[in-house]
């Protein structure tokens, strides 16, 4: 597997430019050379004229020390950022898939992506729920899923961008149970041996026996037992109000949250700035910053990049491991 990293520098009025390259600046040369940003080049030039970066943009074959960025041409891009766009959803989207070529064709580890906005992509006529829809979509892979990870909480999703209501619904005992499977096996490839896993319940404490509901009972319940069977350390169903103050103190190194927000309002709470988004089950590797596109503080040079940091430390981190 090739060391090289790829960036896809995200909806051209976002921030992410502007992040990608204070983070970049912070790399030692070694590493930039082996980062690759595919974007668009007078955005990377804006971003880093705003963000105070000297290192120069230059193309992937240059020599010498600089941004390298992988200039991908999209008509009708708006030249200023903060501005919603047809255009920056469709160019959003074209560097994916050529992110996606790259790393499926060997010349990539792994890819990490900048914010995308989903109004827009959807604006250009492509209709995903995000990034992890659309990298399934785009590597014919039939189920993923959403890892969020921190140094001390680490939360994989069973759905995210969908209703409460549809969430209850796909929670079911077979995705349930490959959740828990996925999420093990990620954690074994990255280092630990029998990974101590926590499964949160659906309903306020756990259903209460079917006073609250019985869908931890029927579904969930039996997808940790079957887990269980086949040699997983894994507990639950495990009420949601304890179950991810356990895990941060120690007790766990993985939460299978039931729904989006069960997963990301503990982690945003305690890793704002540093947790990392991490898609499973795709037969490529690839992670992201946990933030939006910013658009009101976008090309002010306020944009906090220390998140974007984190995701290349964790993009190193997965180019190294081998894969399972």
């Amino acid at each position: 597997m090739s060391e090289q990293i790829v960036i896809t520098m995200g909806d051209p009025s976002g921030v992410g430019a502007e992040v990608t390259v204070k983070a970049l600046a912070r790399r030692d040369a070694a590493l930039r050379a082996q980062t690759t940003v595919i974007g668009d080049r007078d955005t990377m030039e804006r971003a880093a004229k705003a963000s105070g970066v000297s290192f120069p943009i230059i193309a992937p074959e240059d020599e010498g020390d600089g941004i390298r960025v992988a200039h991908i041409a999209v008509d009708g891009l708006p030249g200023a950022f903060g501005k919603l766009s047809p255009a920056c959803g469709e160019a959003s989207f074209q560097y994916i898939k050529r992110a996606v070529d790259m790393t499926m064709a060997g010349e990539a580890g792994c890819i990490v992506t900048a914010p995308i906005n989903k109004e827009a992509l959807n604006a250009a006529g492509h209709h995903y729920d995000g990034h992890t829809g659309m990298l399934a979509h785009l590597t014919g892979s039939k189920s993923s899923w959403m890892l969020l990870a921190s140094e001390r909480l680490n939360v994989v999703h069973v759905s995210t961008h969908v209703s409460l209501r549809d969430a209850i619904s796909r929670a079911t005992t077979e995705r349930v149970l490959e959740t828990i499977r996925t999420g093990h096996k990620h954690l074994v490839r990255m280092g630990l041996s029998a990974p101590r896993i926590a499964v949160a319940g659906i309903n306020p404490h756990c259903g209460e026996n079917g006073l609250f509901g019985n869908e931890d009972d029927l579904h969930v319940a039996p997808a940790v037992q079957a887990a269980r069977e086949e040699g997983i350390n894994v507990q639950g169903p495990i009420s949601a109000d304890t179950v991810y103050h356990r895990a941060y103190e120690g007790a766990f190194d993985l939460v299978i949250a039931q729904y989006h927000d069960q997963g990301h309002i503990p982690i945003k709470l305690v890793a704002f700035d540093t947790a990392v988004n991490v898609s499973l089950g795709l037969p490529i590797d690839r992670c992201s910053v946990d933030h939006g596109t910013a658009f009101d503080i976008a090309g002010t040079g306020k944009a906090n990049h220390e998140n974007m940091l984190c995701a290349l430390d964790y993009a190193a981190k997965m180019s190294a491991a081998k894969r399972g």
